[in-house]
């Protein structure tokens, strides 16, 4: 075991990997949440105005980790080729369903009488209400993130790919920033119209939903254009830990696997 982790290859994907999944996982809990931009960064609030629908830039938290999955997404193409990613995706997919498995599980459980009430002196009334609401996504929302999130990474991978053998090794802004628009297009609107438009619990109007999922793909792309700097920086950071040869070896592969 020793020998097999001491290969720099095998370390990197391991940890390209770690952040991929994690990242993943910790994005569909925190999406629960909806934060306000303009108010988190401290700006005057914007009025939007699309398909007759207004409003201000409500995101949900899982918007703060996605671009990191999607960073990851380009780097492990690039030094590992698309099999890995969507062997990884498949993994990850997986990974969240058990996790929403194990979670739903701790729902059912019998909550202790003291426990439900030990926070209420912080403004917690039922811990186990509000364990339930915080936890307890619909199975629409989840369904609807994992669709979305399987054809993001589709897409992804197979435009990287394509553009990888239309640039060769130059132009790494163009491939990883490219696929990342594209994948997080398909992605923004495919998650909302699962969970809110197909959802017989919900009462979303077509306008409502393109508006709503425009306004979220318009805050990715500007994110994933200002994470452009940093694919070169991580990009080079692999460069200088593998060393040259084992770098050019290892793109090579990717690029024709």
């Amino acid at each position: 075991m020793k020998n097999f982790l001491s290969q720099k290859p095998v370390l990197l994907f391991v940890v390209l990997a770690g952040f991929f999944v994690t990242n993943a996982i910790v994005a569909e809990f925190i999406g629960v949440k909806i934060f306000a931009l303009e108010d988190t960064i401290g700006i005057k609030q914007l009025s939007w105005k699309l398909f007759g629908q207004t409003g201000s830039l409500n995101l949900t938290a899982g918007v703060l980790l996605w671009p990191v999955v999607f960073i990851m997404t380009d780097l492990i193409n690039e030094y590992f080729g698309k099999k890995s990613i969507k062997i990884l995706s498949w993994l990850t997919a997986a990974l969240i369903g058990y996790a929403f498995l194990m979670v739903f599980g701790a729902i059912k459980l019998v909550p202790a009488d003291w426990w439900m009430v030990s926070a209420q002196n912080r403004g917690v009334a039922d811990r186990q209400v509000a364990f339930s609401n915080i936890f307890g996504q619909g199975l629409w929302i989840i369904g609807g993130s994992l669709v979305a999130f399987l054809i993001g990474q589709v897409v992804d991978a197979g435009v990287f790919h394509k553009l990888r053998k239309i640039t060769g090794e130059s132009k790494l802004w163009l491939r990883a920033t490219g696929s990342t628009l594209i994948s997080q297009f398909i992605d923004s609107y495919v998650v909302i119209y699962i969970a809110f438009v197909l959802n017989p619990g919900e009462d979303w109007s077509i306008n409502l939903f393109l508006a709503v999922s425009t306004v979220n793909y318009c805050y990715k792309f500007v994110v994933a254009i200002l994470l452009t700097p940093v694919i070169y920086l991580v990009h080079n950071i692999i460069d200088w830990y593998l060393g040259h040869e084992v770098s050019e070896q290892l793109r090579h592969e990717a690029r024709n696997h």
